[in-house]
């Protein structure tokens, strides 16, 4: 854990930080990503999890819009800029080791690639994987595919 991360154990709450020391101190790993998990700001279904890198991050700040790291790419990913299903931010929270994101985002449509609104429909249960839920959307339909 850095120091920075350290010091705010005893922080009071609503202290406040500069922005770029805490993005400094943030333990990304060897690949210089962050675990982001996208979270609906209403209703806290999870929804997703990605990675993002500094240069995401600080885009979705700024923005608003959220961005991710693709590692199968090699290139930013902003959501939704192929299936038009974007996350609008509402807020972002770095867990209490700085080494997790958590996004609290306004979702339009399914938020995974499957065509779900979750990527987390496959259920353990016992001895069983039972699907969750349905596509909202064809994935063929939401890539634009034929």
């Amino acid at each position: 854990m850095t120091d920075t991360f350290k010091r705010l154990e005893g922080a009071e709450r609503d202290s406040r930080r500069p922005l770029g020391e805490i993005l400094d101190a943030i333990r990304f790993n060897d690949d210089g990503l962050i675990p982001a998990i996208a979270q609906q700001h209403d209703s806290g279904e999870v929804l997703m999890m990605a990675w993002m890198n500094r240069e995401s991050l600080e885009e979705t700040l700024a923005t608003s819009q959220v961005c991710y790291w693709s590692r199968s790419r090699g290139k930013l990913w902003r959501k939704g800029e192929s299936s038009g299903q974007q996350q609008r931010l509402k807020s972002a929270a770095l867990d209490c080791d700085g080494d997790t994101l958590l996004l609290q985002v306004e979702q339009t449509g399914p938020a995974c690639h499957t065509g779900r609104r979750s990527c987390f429909y496959v259920v353990l249960e016992g001895e069983q994987a039972r699907i969750a839920s349905a596509p909202l959307i064809d994935p063929a339909a939401l890539y634009g595919q034929s």
